[in-house]
């Protein structure tokens, strides 16, 4: 019984030790950790408030996580911020990680780590599952070290500056089921045996400069559920093996120099497809019929490649909840068919299609430069019948037979005529004597100014084009040099850059020119506008262009690279390529976070952040410079993305100063022109003012809320149409109904609920019909960087700022917002015309106040 006893204590005294070990041993390896911690906050001048020294890293610290041992096994510093001593010598500095022996977990995302990735990560850190280094500004290349990560099943390297080619170990990483190395400037090979990573779901490889053909071993990724291949220099065809990817939901290989003809069957196999981007890739041929039956398609992307075909007059029905269909720029023809139901908004302009438009077709369609019967800007008949005449077809889009008319029809036609024309001679009258003396007066005062004038030529302060300043053969025998402006290119050098202008590197074809994407001998990326001297109206726009990037610069501008003069038939402007493009291209698809339907968009935060970029540069436009300068152009492809998606705006081949600096005719006033006559087109670009373009403005704000594409480029009949859908859910009081129009793949909280509540609200002040009642640019500005201050601003105070603030109306800030919730604060009417008379705008005072106060307010664009 002793000797049991004693045993038993042995026993009990061994486990007792033991424990002690282990606690100990846990204990120093905490230490251990948190000393490495430590010695990684210094390195990389982590702020104290995220990492506190005395605080429990595994409970106290921001992005830390641990196992139940107290052991590290992530460390997340995504968007952290550095102290003010690490932003002045910011380094990729991560050595201490080698101790943290059960790391599984790094990101580092929006993280600035400039310089190469060390060799530490595929050498100690052997444990790793997820490594997320994406715009993290890390250049070099991508070592082979990162192949010893055996157990790795994230890599994101994605928005760098990472070169030199794809190493061909990187297959050996099996578990991977995330790979992204988009957006930086790997050139090379796609591994051939890629197909090996049979675990891998998401592959992009996007905006890179890989060359050569697609691997058919991509056919082996079964698992595969989306592939970015977009924006690099791939050739050659679509292998047919990619059919092997049967699960795949996302398929975009825009922006390549691919040929040929689709697979046949290639749809046939890919039926779980919801997104299909093959814009400017150069394809030519049929569409594989199976295409358009894919019933899971949200977004199908075509424009500017070769395809000629007829559209199916297919019947099935399918959800069309947030489906797209951009078919411009190529060849189809036929008529329009019942297919077009299927899809929300719709862009098939720059083809052949004829007859006339049915009523299934969406109001904001795009129709432009085709053959069809009613809408305007369509291709010639001798072009239409040409090209139908190749196809062994016959044109014939002559519209319905005239009417014959009776002899008492007639005889009522003649009466008309001459009624109008004893109407027109008492009109003409009234004019003449009207006019004639305001004319003379005019005259006089300014014969009597030009003789007493110090300065022969001033500031151009009129409507048109900017004035000449220099020499250049131009309009009316002026001469203007414009040889400072930018480099000068040869035509040779910009056949290189752009592949010979080749079809592949086609961005789009625009109403004062063509664009393609280029890239100089020094590796710079542009944009080259050829601009065709065949055009009148091409012809003035480019001198404009000109003109414009001479005087004016500014960060919302898009930055202007050079241009090629020498060709007597053709012009050639470059600017500098944005990583995102254009609005359009960019608002459904490059964002990283995939909605519910498998239809990836940009976040409310982007969305709101583009609005506000828009904003800033119109209001430069509008209040810096002098006179003001008219855009005249604002529409969603006019607004360019660079790869933080800040805006750039572009396309100024319209671009004049305001007229009149905003202040109405003297003969209008004179003549008493009915205000509903000025209200039958509130949009209308006849008349060059700051108004017109925050009218266009308030377009894309509604494009941005309602995610509905080419809304801003829709004609004014299509866009009154839009505006009785969505003006009775625009409310000062509630915004609960906004949700009714809001984009369906954007999932807001209640603090963003409120900002899209607000942004609406400045979009219907925008959009008011009377251009005096639209608010200013930069009042536009102030709300949009203070949203809920729009939407949460108090009456009563805003009445006692109206009372006490500033004159000027720029200085009170509750003048300025609680004018918002004025402006729709009157109950929603039925029919157009009476949902936009009630979107009142800022207080009538302060806009009159603004436009008289003219251009001597505004600084010189030579002190900018």
């Amino acid at each position: 019984m002793v000797v049991l006893k004693k045993t038993s204590l042995l026993v009990f005294f061994f486990f007792f030790v033991l424990l002690l070990e282990s606690t100990f041993e846990q204990q120093t390896s905490s230490l251990d950790e948190k000393s490495a911690l430590l010695l990684l906050r210094s390195s990389l001048g982590l702020r104290s408030r995220d990492w506190p020294v005395r605080g429990n890293p595994c409970l106290n610290w921001n992005g830390i996580e641990c196992d139940q041992k107290g052991r590290v096994i992530k460390v997340n510093i995504s968007g952290f911020r550095r102290t003010r001593l690490g932003n002045r010598n910011p380094q990729f500095s991560v050595d201490s990680l080698v101790n943290l022996t059960r790391l599984a977990s790094f990101n580092a995302s929006r993280f600035s780590l400039p310089g190469p990735i060390p060799v530490l990560f595929g050498s100690s850190l052997l444990t790793l599952e997820v490594l997320d280094l994406s715009s993290c500004s890390i250049t070099g290349t991508i070592p082979e070290s990162l192949t010893r990560l055996t157990h790795l099943k994230v890599l994101d390297l994605s928005k760098n500056a990472i070169n030199g080619d794809i190493p061909l170990s990187l297959t050996s990483l099996r578990n991977l089921s995330i790979l992204d190395l988009s957006s930086n400037s790997v050139f090379g090979l796609i591994p051939a045996n890629i197909g090996a990573l049979s675990k891998l779901q998401h592959l992009n490889l996007s905006r890179n400069t890989l060359y050569s053909s697609i691997p058919p071993s991509l056919g082996d990724l079964s698992a595969l559920v989306d592939l970015d291949l977009s924006f690099n220099d791939l050739s050659g065809s679509v292998p047919s093996d990619l059919k092997g990817l049967r699960n795949l939901q996302t398929l975009v290989i825009a922006g390549n120099s691919l040929s040929g003809s689709l697979p046949p069957d290639l749809f046939s196999f890919l039926s779980k497809l919801h997104i299909v981007d093959f814009r400017g890739s150069g394809f030519i041929g049929a569409l594989p019929s199976r295409l358009w039956l894919l019933p899971e398609l949200k977004f199908l992307d075509l424009s500017g490649n070769h395809f000629s075909d007829m559209l199916p007059n297919t019947t099935v029905s399918f959800d069309s909840t947030v489906s797209m269909l951009n078919i411009s720029g190529n060849m189809f023809y036929g008529n329009l068919t019942l297919l077009l139901r299927r899809f929300q908004v719709v862009d098939l302009s720059e083809n052949y299609f004829e007859g006339k438009v049915p009523d299934f077709v969406p109001t904001n369609a795009s129709l432009s430069n085709n053959c069809l019967q009613g809408p305007a800007n369509q291709r010639k008949s001798s072009d239409c019948a040409s090209f139908y005449s190749n196809k062994g077809l016959t044109f014939n889009n002559s519209g319905p037979p005239e009417e014959k008319k009776s002899p008492k029809s007639s005889w009522l036609s003649h009466t008309k005529i001459v009624i109008l024309a004893a109407v027109g001679g008492s009109i003409l009258l009234m004019l003449i004597l009207i006019v004639l003396p305001i004319t003379v007066s005019f005259c006089v005062r300014r014969r009597n100014r030009t003789s007493t004038s110090n300065h022969p030529r001033g500031r151009h302060n009129g409507v048109g084009p900017l004035p000449p300043d220099e020499t250049l053969p131009s309009r009316g025998g002026v001469s203007i040099n414009f040889g400072s402006l930018g480099s000068s290119f040869n035509y040779q050098q910009l056949l290189n850059a752009t592949k010979d202008f080749s079809d592949s590197n086609l961005i789009k074809k625009g109403h004062s020119g063509d664009l393609f994407k280029g890239v100089l001998e020094n590796g710079v990326q542009i944009v080259v506008k050829r601009i065709s001297l065949e055009s009148t109206k091409n012809n003035e726009a480019y001198l404009t262009e000109l003109d414009f990037f001479s005087r004016f610069a500014h960060p919302r501008i898009v930055p202007f690279v050079g241009k090629s003069l020498e060709s007597t038939t053709h012009k050639f402007l470059v600017y500098k390529y944005m990583l995102n493009r254009d609005l359009p291209s960019s608002l459904f698809y490059k964002s990283n976070s995939l909605v519910d339907n498998g239809l990836r968009s940009l976040d409310w935060i982007t969305r709101l952040k583009i609005a506000l970029g828009v904003a800033e540069g119109l209001a430069y436009l509008h209040h810096d410079c002098s006179p003001s300068v008219v855009h005249r152009d604002v529409q969603a492809s006019s607004i360019l993305l660079d790869d933080k998606f800040e805006v750039r705006l572009g396309s100024f081949s319209k671009a004049c100063h305001q007229e009149n600096n905003g202040r109405p005719r003297k003969i209008a006033r004179l003549l008493r022109l009915s205000q509903s006559s000025q209200e039958s087109v509130p949009g209308s670009p006849a008349t060059a003012t700051c108004a017109y373009d925050v009218y266009c403005f308030g377009k894309i704000l509604v494009e941005l809320i309602t995610g509905k594409l080419g809304i801003s480029s829709c004609q004014d009949t299509q866009f009154k149409k839009i505006l009785t859908e969505i003006m009775p859910y625009i409310s000062s009081q509630q915004k609960e109904p906004v949700m009714n129009i809001l984009d369906q793949s954007l999932l807001v909280d209640e603090d963003l609920l409120e900002e899209v509540w607000a942004m609406a609200i400045v979009a219907r002040s925008c959009l008011n019909p009377k251009p005096t009642r639209r608010p200013l640019m930069r009042h536009i500005v102030q709300a949009l960087e203070n949203p809920l201050r729009v939407v949460r601003e108090d009456s009563s105070e805003s009445e006692r700022f109206r009372t006490t603030g500033s004159s000027r109306g720029s200085s009170s800030s509750g003048r300025i917002f609680g004018s918002w919730r004025q402006s729709v604060s009157d109950p929603v009417a039925a029919g157009t015309s009476s949902l936009l008379s009630q979107a009142e705008g800022l207080a009538t005072g302060s806009s009159t106040r603004e436009s008289s106060r003219g251009a001597s307010s505004r600084p010189s664009m030579k002190d900018v």
